[in-house]
């Protein structure tokens, strides 16, 4: 069978591929590995370094989902290089670890070729050649500032990879993509994919928290809050179909704000989801394995912080995609925060508990006064429909009769 038999016929539903699910699993590598990173330096300096990795790496794994939604791999030729791509984000996984403490022009010369791979497979989806060689330019333009940082280590190193980093936000705004047709329906799947992924390094993170010590009841019950706090994110992100609604959304606009829209819902706003979840799964790793006793301050407000803006990252996806309201999520945000002290004051085991109440307690709120908002509009429905057709004649004339009013000279 050729490459060319095995292209997707016509513009039908695009679906997640396999290789495409295959590929994510790396990811989940990398935030175990940015997770772990974190545990082992919870400190400002320790967080900026995760701030900056992360999101140089997710700028360009994210790089490869428009990619793949252009060039869906179903033809050999796009397998092979989405697997050579696949195999240096592993590389740059496993030098996580030692990024800034001498392994960081091992990172840099992965992500170089990285960024040359998707180059030359953006290439052939249909793209202007100049947009693409501007794009090109500027991404292997970051990917020397990484490298140049991976040598020079230390401040320098973080100096010159928060300017890729900077340098990654403008390149939307220096390269004019507008006549790219992004797929919304594979788009948001994949990102929601992304997610699930994610949140499975929480489950991993909770079970690397425990190790082998005795399962007692207050380990076990720590367990079960931390998952359902990830449970809670999860509530989040699918537990109103917004991933259904979120499809419309973008499928509604023209491609220029789409791919806009995208930027900001699907690069940014993912990038605080996703640094989210690393930062509760820190705050879990450390809470499942003294879930009785006081935990540190940086501890507790990575459990607290992560959960939190995950929530308020959360909230403004929702906003931008108008998928609903977001004021509960805020206040929760808020109140988790709130119950930070708990975990160095008693234990984490309390703050998981409360942090696990404000969830539900939100979510059932929101889900109430959102069932009733659709019953009181069902409501007022039947009641136009249950009109007697003489009062909706009159009413029919006399909305006539206003219009004639209106419009007649003064």
């Amino acid at each position: 069978m050729t490459d060319r038999e095995l292209e997707p016929p016509g513009d039908g539903e695009l679906r997640a591929s396999p290789l495409e699910l295959f590929f994510d699993l790396v990811f989940v590598f990398v935030v175990t590995q940015l997770t772990a990173s974190l545990a082992h330096h919870l400190t400002p300096g320790g967080l900026a370094r995760v701030l900056v990795m992360l999101a140089v790496i997710w700028w360009m794994y994210d790089a490869y989902i428009w990619v793949a939604n252009a060039l869906p791999p179903r033809t050999h030729g796009r397998r092979g290089l989405m697997l050579l791509g696949m195999g240096c984000f592993l590389v740059i996984a496993l030098s996580v670890p030692r990024a800034f403490e001498g392994g960081g022009e091992t990172f840099g010369w992965a992500y170089l070729l990285v960024i040359a791979v998707h180059t030359g497979m953006f290439a052939t989806a249909g793209v202007r050649p100049e947009a693409v060689a501007r794009m090109g330019a500027l991404n292997l333009f970051g990917a020397g500032l990484v490298i140049a940082g991976g040598y020079l280590r230390g401040g320098p190193e973080l100096l010159l990879w928060t300017a890729a980093f900077g340098l990654q936000l403008a390149i939307p705004y220096l390269v004019d993509l507008p006549r790219f047709q992004l797929r919304a329906d594979h788009f948001v799947e994949r990102h929601g994919l992304v997610v699930i992924v994610a949140f499975g390094e929480s489950v991993i993170a909770i079970g690397v928290g425990i190790g082998d010590a005795e399962l007692t009841g207050a380990l076990i019950a720590a367990a079960m809050l931390a998952l359902a706090v990830c449970v809670g994110l999860w509530w989040a992100y699918f537990g109103s179909d917004d991933e259904e609604r979120a499809v419309h959304a973008m499928a509604r606009l023209d491609d220029a704000r789409r791919n806009l829209a995208a930027i900001k819902v699907y690069n940014l706003g993912h990038y605080a989801l996703l640094l989210g979840v690393i930062l509760f799964a820190t705050g879990a790793k450390t809470a499942t394995a003294h879930p009785t006793s006081p935990i540190h301050l940086p501890e507790a407000l990575a459990l607290a912080g992560g959960t939190a803006l995950f929530l308020c990252a959360n909230s403004a996806v929702r906003r931008t995609l108008d998928l609903g309201p977001g004021r509960l999520r805020l206040l929760a945000a808020a109140l988790v925060l709130a119950a930070a002290p708990l975990g160095t004051a008693f234990s984490p085991l309390a703050q998981l508990a409360a942090t696990a109440a404000v969830l539900a307690l939100a979510f059932r709120a929101e889900h109430r006064r959102a069932t009733g908002a659709a019953a009181a509009g069902a409501s007022a429905r039947e009641d136009v429909r249950g009109l007697p057709g003489a009062v909706a004649a009159v009413a029919g004339v006399g909305e006539v009769a206003g219009v004639v009013e209106a419009g007649e000279p003064g």
